[in-house]
């Protein structure tokens, strides 16, 4: 017996239009700078994380649900109904805060999933990541979002998010000109089954 997914069911979903405008992508670009940028680090083991510079150039902020809490429940609506029409997964909810991301000329993060894949940070486990571009697309060049899968996706505008499943292998290329800046969020729940 051969059972075929539904197909509604697909593992990465783009919204048709922004999410976000012009002016709240700055709002949030503005809250990323508030917090404590650092640099990226990479992998989660018992020691700790690390950071990588050949596997990861970027600054990162993480911003506190009780500053901007209209973006949230914004991102966790638009989650809900991606994941009702696309995903299909159980019990999905925000499990961490926002990461504001900001790729230099040079900046990447090469290929990974965003699975805990030893499981020390679990539950919940992460099923869904999204990114949301804030930067307008005209003011950088490179730093595209790819897939293992050679799916090709629309370029994103800015203020439009991707949402795909956290086990899929992905990478932000490195940028060429200008600054690349994003925010990126996991969704989990209980694991799957």
């Amino acid at each position: 017996m051969i059972t075929i997914m539904p197909r509604w069911m697909n593992y990465m979903a783009t919204t048709t239009q922004p999410i976000f405008t012009p002016k709240q992508c700055e709002m949030v670009i503005q809250n990323g700078h508030k917090q404590k940028l650092e640099v990226a680090q990479v992998g989660i083991s018992k020691s700790g994380s690390a950071v990588n510079t050949k596997k990861r150039t970027t600054t990162i902020a993480w911003i506190p649900f009780k500053e901007m809490p209209e973006m949230y429940s914004q991102v966790e609506t638009t989650m809900q109904k991606t994941n009702l029409n696309h995903f299909g997964f159980e019990n999905m909810r925000i499990t961490e805060p926002a990461q504001f991301t900001e790729y230099p000329k040079g900046g990447f993060y090469d290929w990974h999933m965003d699975l805990d894949c030893n499981g020390i940070l679990e539950p919940p486990v992460r099923k869904i990541s999204m990114t949301i571009l804030l930067s307008d697309p005209s003011t950088f060049k490179g730093g595209e979002l790819e897939f293992m899968e050679k799916t090709k996706i629309p370029d994103l505008k800015q203020g439009q998010a991707i949402f795909f499943a956290s086990f899929i292998r992905h990478r932000v290329a490195p940028v060429k000109k200008g600054i690349r800046r994003s925010l990126v969020m996991w969704f989990g729940g209980t694991p799957f089954k």
